[in-house]
């Protein structure tokens, strides 16, 4: 048996093991009803529903339920996959990551954030920079090639990684402190439906907080019209990336707060974070002093964003709104 296999194993081994101290977490995305743990752990049920576990140990509830939308987003995430998870191991792209990273992690705070959901999960980014402060964790995506990702990566007893679409979540109703959610929101066309769901399964006073891709500044947009249709890493149909005017009051609308909206990445993020459109972006990783030279890239953007009327021009969004008072 190969490394790579035995891991696979392991991992999946684990997650049935713990999957009974998630099961208060879950319900039946169809009727919201409790799930149970069949007997012969192969499954989970509720009064008039049953959901396979795959072979690697995930919970698959929206084989049946699943929007045309969301099955669209799902062969493409499960074909490019290993594509996508390359694109984010330069050290280039590691580097500018680290500063996203690092102000994602100041809008958070440094509270523990106990029962977290990171929806459209792909490999468990947001786990990666939270885990340690995490009591139980449920990360949810459509994509089983990435599930199965963020579980060879994750494979400890406080996560749960589980199939599901994101406008009908197999979540328990006011059942978690926080959601995250990295990149997930502009694959989602149905805003709407996505944050009543984030409102319903967030406990009174619980935060989401999110980062995405953000067009509004004008120049950004007109390119990502572009870019979106010629990369085959990218879905022009199903991806649309977020803008304040647009975004704010469907949160609003569906009951969540939203208490800090601000921007980030200029010239340096194109440079440095398209290695999926941008294909001389990949030599970069060949460069003496790539790392340094990243870092001053971000520098230079913060600068740049401070300058007047370029506040809000920023390629990424760090927002985080709340469900009532905020923690």
């Amino acid at each position: 048996m190969t490394d790579s296999v035995h891991s696979e194993k392991s991992a999946a081994s684990d997650q049935l093991v713990s999957l009974p101290r998630f099961l208060d977490l879950l319900r039946c995305p169809a009727s919201d009803a409790p799930i149970t743990l069949s007997p012969d752990r192969r499954s989970l049920r509720s009064p008039d529903q049953q959901y396979a576990i795959s072979h690697d140990g995930i919970p698959v509830f929206a084989e049946s339920l699943l929007s045309a939308e969301a099955r669209q987003q799902q062969a493409h995430y499960d074909r490019i996959a290993e594509t996508y998870l390359t694109n984010l191991s330069y050290p280039h792209t590691i580097e500018y990551m680290k500063y996203l990273d690092r102000e994602l992690l100041n809008a958070i705070g440094g509270a523990q954030l106990n029962t977290v959901a990171e929806i459209c999960c792909g490999h468990g980014e947001s786990f990666k920079l939270i885990g340690s402060k995490v009591d139980r964790g449920v990360g949810v995506d459509i994509s089983l090639g990435m599930l199965r990702k963020a579980r060879e990566e994750h494979a400890l007893p406080n996560l749960l990684f589980v199939q599901g679409d994101a406008t009908r979540l197999p979540l328990a109703s006011e059942a978690f402190d926080h959601i995250f959610m990295l990149g997930g929101i502009h694959h989602v066309n149905d805003r709407a439906a996505l944050f009543a769901e984030v409102h319903r399964v967030l406990k009174p006073g619980g935060s989401f907080i999110y980062r995405e891709p953000v067009s509004d500044f004008f120049v950004w947009r007109a390119l990502r019209a572009v870019v979106y249709r010629l990369s085959p890493a990218l879905d022009h149909v199903n991806e649309r990336p977020l803008r304040l005017v647009e975004t704010v009051p469907v949160l609003e609308e569906a009951g969540l707060r939203s208490v800090h909206w601000k921007t980030h990445g200029f010239l340096g993020f194109c440079l440095f974070m398209n290695s999926d459109v941008l294909v001389f972006n990949r030599a970069f990783q060949y460069l003496p002093g790539i790392g340094a030279l990243t870092r001053f890239a971000t520098t230079v953007d913060a600068w740049t964003l401070r300058v007047p009327g370029l506040g809000g021009a920023g390629l990424q969004v760090i927002g985080k709104a709340t469900k009532g008072k905020p923690q």
